[in-house]
């Protein structure tokens, strides 16, 4: 069976280190582990390196330090992201000032990515955005796309 190719976004990459919610820290970690073991395919965008470029140190540093644990394919924006994260703020799915959620997604749906896995609730983890999500990849003709927390991928790889 082909391995699930995995979009990150930068909320995952940044709850290694979230001392504050330990149990979303304890299943980022346990999931890192599956990753260092290749059990997925892997991608993140310039738009997650560069969230993460501007976390402050030593964060940053350890973020990176992580991030070289793993095999991963390092995803642009292009023309076609920028259109289809516009449509989703002109859906009124998200607004523009969640414009770089609005890349995460883009960028994991035209590249046609399995899932895109978030910590973030409030903008790419609800009902709201994956709904809209789906009426635009049905729309346009692009590949579904799941939406999961970390724990919801866990679960599905006991």
């Amino acid at each position: 069976m082909n391995k699930l190719k995995v979009y990150l976004d930068t909320s995952v990459i940044s709850h290694l280190m979230q001392d504050d919610v330990p149990e979303k820290m304890a299943d980022t970690k346990r999931l890192w582990k599956m990753f260092r073991d290749n059990k997925f395919n892997i991608y993140l965008s310039t738009v997650t390196l560069e969230e993460i470029a501007e976390c402050p140190e030593p964060k940053k540093t350890h973020l990176i330090e992580y991030l070289r644990q793993i095999h991963f394919t390092v995803l642009d924006v292009t023309e076609e992201t920028l259109l289809v994260a516009q449509q989703l703020i002109d859906l009124g799915i998200l607004t523009k000032k969640s414009f770089d959620d609005c890349q995460h997604i883009s960028i994991a749906v035209v590249n046609e990515c399995d899932c895109i896995i978030s910590w973030n609730f409030k903008h790419i983890v609800n009902i709201k955005t994956i709904r809209g999500v789906r009426a635009i990849t049905n729309l346009k003709g692009y590949k579904q796309i799941d939406i999961l927390s970390p724990s919801v991928l866990l679960e599905s790889e006991v």
